[in-house]
Order: C-alpha cells, then structure tokens, then sequence
C-alpha cells in the first residue's frame, strides 16, 4: 500500500480553504436565510474551491478512467456518476450551524450544480454575476471539494489496481480532521473517550 505522503497537499489545501470559511463564519451568520448574501469573500472562497474541484475532479477521473476523456465538468460527470452513483445524494454535514449540504445533487439530472455556474459566471462576467458569489455556493463548493478530495485520496493511498480504501480508513489518514465541514458519521472511526 502507498502511504499518505507527508503533504498530502490537496487536503491541506481543502484545510486551508475550510479555515478561511470558518473565518467568515464571524462576519456572517451561517443558516439558511443568509444563504444569499454576497461578498467579495465569498467570491474568494468559491473560486477557490470551485477551481481546486476542477483540479481534483479531473486527477481522480484520470485514475478512475486513464482512456476517458476528462477536459471539463461534463466529462467529469460522465466519469465520476459512473463510478459513484451515489456521488448525487452524498451529504455534507456542517454540524455547527445544522446545515445539510448536497453539493451534486443536480448530477442526478445530468445538469450541473448551480455553485459551478455561479462560480463561471463570477469569473467571466464579475460585474454583471457578482450577487451569486454568496455564502450558499461557497459552502456547497466548499461541501463538493471534501466529497471529492476524500474519495480521491481513497485511491490514491493504495496501489493501482488494489482496492479502495474505506472511507473510514482514509478519513483516519487525513489529518488534521475537518472541523466545520464533514460527511456523515459512518465516514469516521468512533473515537472513545474515556
């Protein structure tokens, strides 16, 4: 088995971006009426995110699929609604403020999240579609980076061709733990205190 190297880069990457949501999480209430609120963090956050999902999504299409074409979000739907038909239903969790993400639930209907078009149409046209920088498509770009880092990662610490990790072993691998955002308990080993 491969193991975790000593960087793990693209969840230290996943921590840092958590760690700046966190941040603004005392500026802006997180709860679903403020789920529209808009700013120039926010824009940060879902850029950030939403540019790493493309990064990630396109690294673990390659390993999942070597001979599929994997150029943009639809190929990557192609691919990974394939391999994880569940991918549309998995949940984020942010505990804290008892929210419930879903952040490919349109994948179910072969259309894309509306945080990935938010996330285009802030980048192309920021002056026209800067309101749809808000705090609702951070979060679920924030939620569908951990889905992806974390099954990505489930390949990546075992070799080629061995079977996947599960997600309870590689949750144990990915340290530090996520504080604010997670997925559903039977992602994670029980931990006993005694």
């Amino acid at each position: 088995m491969i193991q975790a190297t000593t960087s793990n880069l693209h969840w230290n990457y996943f921590l840092a971006l958590e760690h700046d949501l966190d941040i603004a999480a005392r500026y802006v209430e997180f709860c679903e009426q403020n789920y529209e609120v808009y700013s120039v963090e926010f824009a940060h956050l879902l850029f950030a995110a939403a540019s790493e999902v493309d990064v990630i999504a396109k690294l673990f299409c390659q390993r999942l699929s070597p001979d599929a074409s994997c150029r943009n979000i639809d190929d990557y739907r192609s691919v990974l609604t394939t391999k994880f038909p569940n991918l549309p239903e998995t949940q984020v969790l942010v505990a804290r403020y008892g929210l419930t993400l879903t952040p490919w639930d349109s994948w179910a209907s072969s259309t894309n999240p509306l945080w990935w078009r938010s996330y285009n149409n802030v980048k192309h046209e920021r002056d026209t579609f800067f309101h749809e920088a808000t705090l609702k498509h951070a979060l679920n770009a924030l939620g569908a980076l951990l889905i992806l880092t974390v099954n990505h990662y489930r390949h990546a610490f075992v070799t080629p061709g061995e079977k996947p990790l599960r997600l309870k072993d590689t949750t144990s691998k990915l340290l530090p733990h996520s504080i604010l955002l997670r997925l559903d308990d039977d992602s994670y080993h029980k931990v006993l205190i005694a």
